[in-house]
């Protein structure tokens, strides 16, 4: 998003009506679209100093949710599948600023349109099951059109990303972040705001992106002040085929 549609966007939020606080439609938008490109091709291997989140082997590392319960997403075949009844998941251990590495897959075949494709997410930083979250979109995003702060690699109803570098349905889909997160004041004012560095696939789609707040379906982002929190995956209610996961590490940068 450049800044001035940044600030276009803005002002529209500020000068919204009252029924924009209860219209989801509200905080979509819809152009710039990003550019397409091809991804090029790289293998990953964790680094000595990562957290290894996921090894294709258990969950081990993670829980539920709702009620921090042993995480029940199907592993299997050395990855894990997102298991849409039993709800999200997140990870036991608390980070602050981090780099993540984690891939994805859409599955051969799948179906729907929009926001009903595959539809999963990051959360950055998830403080309880009732949080909002900071959230990268993990959807399909292969010829598939949608909002633009919606589709894969979107910081969601908040950025776009620089491009497409989506890869087929079917193939892996590589996802490299920063997080640095926000610091909060005594009193719980901002001091300063949450960033995030995104590659999908190898390609810069998050530039230092600054955060105006956590994620939310309706309405605009705000901030609530935390310390440290868990990294969430999203089992999202669409009809879509549910999304796997591969090869999940992490490294903190306190």
């Amino acid at each position: 998003m450049t800044k001035q549609n940044a600030i276009v966007l803005a002002l529209f939020v500020l000068a919204a009506p009252a029924w924009a606080q209860t219209d989801p439609k509200a905080t979509e938008q819809w152009e710039p679209v990003p550019k397409v490109i091809a991804p090029g091709r790289q293998d990953s291997a964790p680094p000595s100093d990562a957290v290894v989140l996921f090894d294709g082997r258990d969950l081990s590392q993670w829980e539920s949710t709702k009620d921090q319960s042993p995480a029940r997403w199907k592993v299997h075949d050395g990855v894990v599948t997102v298991d849409k009844a039993s709800g999200n998941i997140q990870t036991k251990q608390h980070f602050k600023n981090y780099q993540l590495h984690l891939e994805w897959q859409a599955p051969v075949g799948i179906t729907g349109e929009g926001q009903a494709r595959g539809n999963s997410g990051v959360f950055l930083a998830s403080t309880g099951p009732g949080d909002a979250g900071y959230e990268i979109q993990i959807m399909d995003s292969f010829n598939n059109k949608t909002y633009v702060n919606g589709q894969a690699a979107s910081i969601y109803k908040q950025a776009a990303p620089l491009v497409n570098a989506m890869r087929p349905p079917g193939e892996w889909q590589t996802y490299d972040i920063v997080w640095t997160a926000p610091v909060f004041a005594a009193d719980g004012t901002v001091k300063t705001p949450a960033y995030v560095t995104l590659f999908h696939n190898g390609v810069l789609v998050q530039n230092h992106t600054q955060l105006t707040g956590e994620t939310f379906y309706i309405g605009k982002p705000k901030y609530k002040p935390y310390t440290d929190a868990a990294i969430k995956l999203q089992a999202h209610g669409d009809p879509s085929l549910p999304i796997s996961f591969r090869n999940i590490w992490v490294r903190s940068l306190d």
